[in-house]
């Protein structure tokens, strides 16, 4: 393995600690070659670029064929997948060879994770073998002609141990033992628009930017950039957690970084009655990433990238969300910082002004805030426990962000795939385009040392194969960190030094503008 060194900056003495792990990535096959380069970028931060491996002859583009379920299928009536049961594809290459074209059925197996039985996740069906993606698109447009769906994949992004490469990957260190800056996160100006990570990192004036935790994208899920899961910023709880998902917790002088498994409970005390609440700066009745309560369908159980819905909640609103609470029908009141009701509106939709909040009720939660009036006086709480029922109390220097699923946990694999929501019952496509296929990753934890460490992957290209959820784990482990879990990836990976980027989005139209951003800032 060769080692390149680049000292930069005024700690350039501390750099003989920066470069993570104690040998090669556990990446590819053993005999890969390896460069790394690490700068010091402030005192207790150091910065290594990793580079394994090399353009990989064997690997090609090929077609990926949408199976349509038959009637044996475990599901008839679903639409069309990338992978489906054996009779499914069977048929699939059927028709494509009475159509002319030699299609391959091939298996996939489920990865290994704690929480999922090993075997095989499905099948796929794929035809020919292509130098590049312009021929695969050539091909592609032939089948598309005879009344098929394809798309022109990589087998290099499939996750298979033997790929030789490129990858590259931004390895970010904050040791406390020297470090003399900020460690926290930012959403921007309100939680309700999306910046990217570089303007996000600019903003704070940070050293370093990594972007964070899941967010809402798609409006019809909630307000886009509002992050789904838990949120907590300079001790400011503005979003609850998902049903007892990893979370990192971090400090601002970077000591005692932590991945937790959080609930929470909130309530408005209104006097004669006690409210429960079903969340914090989100549009009631959408809750991304599942996650919430009973009465959310279609379960109250982590269930990654579907939006669950509840017709009836009550959902407390900060400032922090936006310019306007969510607007629609229902009853909304607008409480002071004094605790008392400031206004009492028919349906939802205001302006807060410094110090306010409001509570929000739809459906049939309307009546509990038929009684408020006008100068009563409500406080209403938020409370964080962790796994073991503790009270978790937030400082204002303490920083939680979202993300999931957990891949190493007192330096041992621990990927919780079904726990926190990565397993889609019924619909095989989902594990396979998250977990087992490769994909640019971004991933944080601790080492033995007690330092924190935030880690990209590029991915989604010929010259960046990005990673595999088991990978992610492989080189979490090589790295050193004894605990570690996956945050938000694909185009959103991304890190800044100095508002500029040094990874390479994979989002055909540049950098993704997302919800949150872990910043390390100078100190002062």
């Amino acid at each position: 393995m060769a080692l390149a060194t680049a000292l930069l900056g005024p700690a350039a003495a501390e750099a003989h600690g920066g470069s993570p792990g104690g040998g090669p990535l556990n990446l590819g096959p053993a005999n890969l070659s390896e460069t790394r380069v690490t700068s010091t970028l402030a005192r207790g931060v150091t910065l290594t670029k990793i580079t394994r491996g090399a353009s990989d002859p064997a690997l090609v583009w090929t077609l990926e064929i949408l199976i349509a379920p038959t009637a044996g299928s475990p599901d008839p009536d679903a639409p069309p997948s990338v992978i489906s049961d054996l009779g499914s594809a069977n048929a699939t290459a059927d028709r494509l060879r009475s159509k002319g074209f030699s299609p391959r059925v091939e298996a996939v197996a489920q990865p290994r994770a704690v929480d999922v039985v090993p075997g095989t996740l499905g099948y796929r069906v794929r035809v020919g073998s292509f130098p590049n993606k312009a021929a695969a698109d050539l091909a592609r447009a032939a089948l598309i002609a005879a009344g098929e769906s394809a798309t022109s994949v990589y087998t290099g992004w499939d996750g298979d141990r033997s790929a030789r490469g490129p990858w590259n990957v931004n390895v970010l260190t904050i040791d406390p033992k020297t470090f003399r800056g900020g460690l926290g996160a930012t959403y921007g100006p309100d939680l309700f628009n999306r910046e990217t990570t570089s303007a996000l990192s600019a903003a704070a004036g940070a050293t370093v930017g990594v972007n964070a935790g899941y967010f809402v994208l798609d409006p019809a899920s909630g307000a886009p950039g509002d992050p789904a899961g838990i949120g907590v910023y300079h001790g400011q709880l503005v979003s609850e957690p998902i049903a007892g998902r990893p979370a990192l917790v971090m400090r601002d002088d970077a000591r005692h970084t932590e991945i937790e498994r959080l609930w929470w409970q909130g309530t408005a005390d209104l006097g004669h009655q006690t409210v429960q609440l079903d969340g914090i700066d989100r549009v009631p009745g959408l809750i991304r990433n599942c996650g919430g309560d009973p009465t959310d369908l279609p379960t109250a159980k982590p269930l990654h990238d579907i939006t669950c819905t509840d017709a009836a909640e009550v959902v407390e609103l900060t400032p922090a969300f936006g310019a306007m609470t969510p607007t629609g029908p229902g009853r909304e009141v607008v409480i002071g910082a004094d605790h008392r009701v400031a206004a009492v509106l028919g349906t939802r939709g205001t302006t807060l002004g410094t110090g306010q909040m409001s509570l929000q009720a739809t459906g049939d939660r309307v009546g509990e805030l038929g009684s408020v009036r006008v100068g009563d006086r409500v406080v209403v709480t938020a409370r964080l426990r962790d796994g073991s029922g503790r009270p978790v109390h937030t400082a204002k220097a303490e920083t939680i962000v979202n993300g999931g699923p957990q891949l190493v946990r007192d330096g041992r694999d621990e990927i919780t795939q079904a726990r926190d929501g990565f397993v889609h019952p019924g619909d095989p496509s989902f594990a396979y385009g998250f977990v087992v296929k490769r994909n640019p990753r971004t991933f944080a934890g601790v080492d033995a040392q007690g330092r924190t460490v935030l880690v990209t992957v590029d991915g989604r290209t010929t010259a960046d194969l990005g990673l595999s959820i088991p990978e992610t784990a492989d080189v979490a482990r090589s790295l050193g960190l004894v605990d570690a879990m996956n945050l938000d990836g694909g185009g959103s990976t991304a890190m800044a030094v100095n508002g500029a980027l040094v990874t390479h989005p994979s989002d055909a139209a540049g950098e993704r503008p997302v919800g949150d951003a872990i910043v390390v800032t100078p100190g002062h």
